[in-house]
């Protein structure tokens, strides 16, 4: 062989190692440039969040919404009721990935029952409690105190209802509890039913969430529960679950949610970062 012909061998040998690094270089390089590829890879799941029924404006219309365009192969699914019904269906086998109370009493119990670890828990958000009427009605009822002067009161079953727990402790500590006439009282199964029932007049007056007042223009909001009144904070706690089909998208979830873009849309309907 001429050195001719084997510096052209050689070159086109040392051309074709080129072309090949070259390709894995731009092959590399693209993969690492196209956005969005990485999220496209990730398996579909779909997500179940279990949250009281005060959540549901703010979780259905924002929260869930822009989560999901954050993560697009997450699908959260929300299941929206009073935070007692919530824990008795987690408790009776619910799939759900997170749960989302209205009280720390339903998360306590599924934390002392094993399903939910004590370190997990996030208490994240604030609440009120309002006394409302409907929009336009006229009441003699001025306030919580006075609340034996309305013919007819709604307020959430104390039993399942975190906002009827709160109703009936703050009556007592005002001393009216007891002073309700029986036949004057409806207990709603959740804390939006009570809202409907005030909205479109079927009760004179009734008790519910700061937040599920602003979300109405049929209600009008008596009296704001003054501070001292409650034992304890109206505080919403998050936590996944010990059994979370889920774990690393319901983590995702939650960081989202005490995320300072999640706070902002929580305090945009009412609550307050705890």
């Amino acid at each position: 062989m001429t050195q001719n012909v084997f510096r052209r061998r050689f070159t086109a040998v040392l051309a074709a190692v080129c072309l090949t690094f070259g390709a894995q270089a731009a092959l590399f390089a693209g993969a690492g440039s196209q956005p969005g590829q990485k999220e496209q890879q990730k398996e579909k799941v779909t997500m179940l969040v279990a949250a009281a029924a005060s959540l549901k404006n703010a979780y259905d219309k924002d929260i869930i919404p822009q989560f999901q365009a954050k993560y697009p192969w997450i699908t959260v699914e929300g299941t929206y009721d009073s935070s007692g019904k919530l824990q008795t269906q987690i408790e009776h086998g619910m799939g759900a990935d997170i749960f989302m109370s209205a009280a720390v009493n339903q998360i306590d119990a599924l934390v002392a029952e094993g399903y939910i670890d004590a370190t997990a828990v996030d208490y994240l958000l604030q609440n009120k409690l309002v006394l409302i009427k409907p929009a336009g009605a006229t009441t003699t009822v001025t306030g919580f105190a006075d609340i034996t002067n309305a013919k007819t009161v709604a307020i959430g079953d104390p039993k399942f209802v975190p906002a009827g727990q709160y109703a009936e402790e703050a009556l007592n500590k005002l001393g009216v509890w007891n002073k309700l006439p029986a036949n004057s009282v409806s207990l709603g199964t959740n804390v939006t039913e009570v809202l409907n029932w005030v909205g479109n007049g079927s009760a004179e007056v009734g008790i519910v969430y700061a937040t599920d007042a602003a979300s109405t223009d049929k209600v009008t909001v008596i009296q704001i529960l003054g501070e001292g009144i409650l034992s304890a904070p109206v505080i919403y706690p998050v936590a996944p679950l010990k059994e979370a089909p889920h774990p690393e998208e319901a983590d995702l979830f939650i960081d989202y949610l005490a995320s300072d873009e999640g706070l902002a849309v929580f305090e945009k309907y009412g609550f307050s970062k705890n």
